[in-house]
């Protein structure tokens, strides 16, 4: 690659061990850094707590004479890039009101592990919407300026994204500095997309990193900031971005007061997300929900488990950009306990509007890339997620399981699969991985319903109108009862 990464690493504070995260290079001329704020908490004098009370923060709230140094790859042409070592010094912490904002409205505590919060969950949680910008001479370029960056709020679902950043910091840089990693937008929330979740991996280390769009061997555009590497037990495999542009909104004070205002935004062309958000809706039951993916204009089918008995259904569609419509739905089949097929069928009161019936797959291809839509992680609040990953194996002969890597999440079954490509229905989550005995759940192996098994009743009954079509789906065979009998004892439910 000869494109320079604009992503450094940061250290903070003398010793063997500083403390250190990712950050983004936004100017060379004068050199600016944007990083996460969280790595300078141990050195605030007023102690951590200050991130609470504040909207922004000077420098002089840090402890006098702080050394803090930035590691960043030059490019060589056809060698290795060239580490350099800069001094900085910092400029300011401003907290970013619009992606606070979005975080409190979504009620999460993204740095939570779902158990009760100690005092230093607390300090992370206060401290998620806080950055630090940094100036440092030596990277200032002649004739330098704003690295090219683009607005979030012009991102669709899915949009295919680049994250940036060094794993464990300064651990190792001579392996770790400027790690790729590929994934989507999962979902977005905030003025603008403020908060977006992507499911590239991004390890401890790389809060600050930049999330990119566009190919990395050209000059991406710069479109929002890492601020938590994972999302809790709610969303793992997630990771919590903050959108640039409401970074900057955040920060003109400070950039008024250098005399130095940010580009404007890179126009960008009519970005590609999940055309196919029309087809998975939400389901709740009683106290339970799920999802459901829509096969019919009034036809839909989800995960026996996210119906509660003897509860009336309610069906809610979110289209992109559009309004919510909520409907009632009866429950037309459900598969009998002892089948191996966690499915069920419901019928709506109404027709979904603007409906577009998915094109069911007749095959399979392992390594194919996949798209998991579903309400999990922040879909109650923001409308589906999306998650990427391959169809990772085919299970049968036909086929009586489908399994994929992309990252699912508690209230995703009964969601598409769907091909990235063409967003055909391969079929639908059902479960995913959990090792009870450890009590860990892996949300990047999930099992699926395949679509051929679902085919052939769909068409009786839209023939026939009697729900006693679906009723072959009672009847797994030997190859299909061994094949889901892991998910059984117990099962696995999302």
């Amino acid at each position: 690659m000869s494109a320079e990464l604009p992503c450094c690493v940061v250290s903070v504070g003398d010793g063997a061990e500083p403390c250190s995260c990712s950050g983004v290079i936004l100017c060379r001329g004068p050199g600016l850094v944007l990083c996460h704020a969280a790595v300078f908490s141990p050195f605030l004098q007023p102690g951590p707590e200050a991130w609470s009370r504040h909207q922004a923060l000077p420098a002089s709230v840090l402890l006098p004479g702080l050394r803090v140094r930035l590691l960043h790859a030059t490019p060589q042409l056809g060698a290795t890039p060239a580490l350099q070592e800069h001094e900085a010094q910092p400029l300011g912490f401003t907290r970013c009101e619009a992606f606070a904002r979005a975080l409190a409205g979504l009620a999460a505590n993204w740095c939570s592990s779902g158990e009760a919060e100690g005092e230093a969950e607390q300090e992370a949680a206060a401290a998620l919407p806080w950055f630090a910008w940094l100036r440092a001479p030596s990277l200032d370029v002649p004739g330098g300026g704003w690295t090219p960056w683009a607005s979030a709020g012009d991102l669709h679902k899915g949009a295919a994204l680049l994250a940036c950043g060094s794993p464990f910091g300064a651990l190792c840089p001579d392996l770790f500095l400027n790690t790729l990693s590929g994934g989507v937008l999962s979902n977005a929330a905030g003025e603008g997309n403020a908060l977006l979740l992507t499911d590239a991996r991004c390890l401890p280390g790389t809060q600050g990193g930049a999330v990119l769009l566009g190919p990395a061997a050209s000059r991406p555009r710069v479109v929002a900031v890492i601020a938590a590497a994972s999302c809790g037990t709610g969303g793992r495999g997630l990771a919590l971005l903050c959108s640039l542009h409401a970074v900057l909104r955040s920060s003109r004070g400070l950039l008024q007061q250098l005399g130095e205002p940010p580009a404007p935004p890179a126009p960008l062309a009519v970005v590609p997300g999940a055309a196919a958000l029309c087809c998975v809706a939400l389901v709740e039951s009683g106290g339970a929900w799920g999802s459901g993916t829509l096969l019919a204009p009034r036809l839909l089918l989800t995960c026996r488990h996210v119906l509660q008995a003897g509860a009336t259904p309610r069906v809610t569609l979110r289209p992109h950009g559009g309004r919510a419509t909520v409907l009632q739905a009866r429950l037309l089949f459900a598969a009998a306990e002892a089948s191996p097929f966690d499915v069920a069928v419901l019928e709506l009161q109404e027709r979904a509007p603007g409906f577009q019936p998915p094109r069911l797959a007749s095959a399979f291809q392992p390594g194919e890339a996949v798209l998991a839509l579903g309400f999990g992680a922040l879909g109650r609040a923001c409308g589906p997620s999306v998650t990427g990953g391959v169809l990772s194996a085919v299970v049968g002969a036909p086929p009586v399981m489908l399994q994929s890597t992309c990252a699912v999440h508690p209230g995703s079954s009964g969601g598409p699969l769907l091909t990235a490509s063409d967003g055909r229905l391969l079929g639908i989550v059902a479960s995913n991985a959990r090792d009870n005995a450890a009590g860990a759940t892996y949300p990047h192996l999930n099992f699926c319903v395949p679509a051929t098994l679902l085919q052939p009743p769909l068409a009786r009954y839209l023939r026939t109108r009697d729900p006693a079509a679906f009723a072959p789906l009672n009847a797994g065979d030997e190859g299909a009862q061994a094949a889901w009998r892991l998910q059984q004892r117990p099962p696995s439910k999302l």
